[in-house]
């Protein structure tokens, strides 16, 4: 039986166009696997950061510079890990306007495919469905100036040199780059609001099997989300921010900044202390799933993907669920 039948009145029985106030939180820890570029691709422009206060603690002034993984580049990645499942199963819609499968930037989404319906469309002159996936900028636990460092690039030309073998020009393709380095660590909260349970699977399935983020994903910026918290409740909990400085407060201690790399379970413990000392700001119901709750539910979800059958009733179950779906056909 699955974890979440005890929580149903937490979720929805289906999908429906009108806020019901019930929200799920989940807490990710982002583990940096290898180099990262946490900007937009081929802009030749550094890192995103942002200068923030280092932590929370009465008093204290000090200002740092985070990394910041932006909140669009984290959903983009899991969109489209999650629409490729899609499309493997014949799952994604004719579009209406044009003759053609539903796409991201297209400005002609299908309006009743899962991933439209769960992360949002708004189509020109056309519908429009809010994402129920809320984002925001996910923030590292270290200051940029610990955990960046540079590298140099070039391209060498067929004879192994900078310079063309034909002309003898040299070859521009030389600069240096910023990188996030490994073991760094980002805190992130995605919320859903009003998901059934099968959108709640979806969604947490698309998270887990996202691997790289960041500039360069052919090469760089393995990544690996682990799932340390999970709350329900009837309104948005606490910030990015607000749970990486205190966080960031419980490892330094009274030390000026925590040491790196940290072994995650440190971060991870700390972060969850966090997690329940900020819930007291909260001004409404909150309900934790347990260690043990939150372990079964990522066990099932490994089953279910695993199991091409079992995913395929999943998906084609909660498909068939939308309003526009039933209307339309396929």
């Amino acid at each position: 039986m699955s974890i979440l039948n005890n929580y149903q009145n937490h979720l929805i029985d289906q999908y429906n166009p009108y806020p019901n106030g019930r929200f799920v939180s989940i807490f990710i820890l982002r583990h940096v696997e290898s180099e990262a570029m946490f900007r937009t691709e081929g802009s030749g422009e550094p890192l995103n950061r942002e200068f923030v206060f280092a932590g929370q603690k009465a008093g204290d002034t000090e200002l740092i510079q985070r990394v910041v993984i932006s909140k669009r580049k984290q959903v983009a990645v899991e969109r489209r890990m999650g629409r490729e499942l899609l499309r493997e199963y014949q799952l994604l819609h004719t579009t209406p306007k044009a003759n053609a499968i539903c796409s991201l930037n297209t400005n002609n989404p299908c309006e009743r495919c899962i991933d439209c319906m769960v992360y949002g469309y708004a189509a020109g002159g056309g519908g429009a469905q809010r994402s129920r996936v809320i984002t925001d900028d996910a923030f590292s636990l270290h200051p940029a100036a610990t955990i960046v460092g540079t590298r140099q690039f070039n391209a060498l030309f067929d004879n192994s040199t900078m310079r063309n073998p034909e002309t003898g020009d040299p070859s521009t393709s030389i600069g240096t780059d910023e990188y996030v380095k490994p073991e760094s660590v980002f805190l992130d909260i995605e919320t859903l609001k009003d998901v059934s349970a099968d959108e709640l699977r979806y969604i947490v399935g698309n998270i887990l099997r996202s691997s790289r983020y960041g500039a360069i994903s052919s090469r760089i910026g393995k990544t690996r989300n682990q799932l340390i918290g999970m709350a329900w409740s009837n309104c948005e909990l606490f910030s990015n921010l607000e749970w990486v400085q205190h966080t960031y407060d419980l490892l330094r201690g009274d030390e000026h900044e925590p040491s790196f790399p940290l072994h995650t379970n440190t971060i991870k413990n700390a972060a969850q202390q966090a997690m329940q000392a900020l819930r007291q700001r909260v001004i409404g119901q909150v309900t934790w799933l347990s260690e043990a709750e939150r372990e079964s539910l990522v066990a099932e979800l490994g089953q279910i993907y695993a199991d091409p059958e079992q995913l395929k009733t999943m998906l084609s179950r909660l498909a068939a669920s939308y309003p526009a779906t039933q209307k339309k056909g396929k």
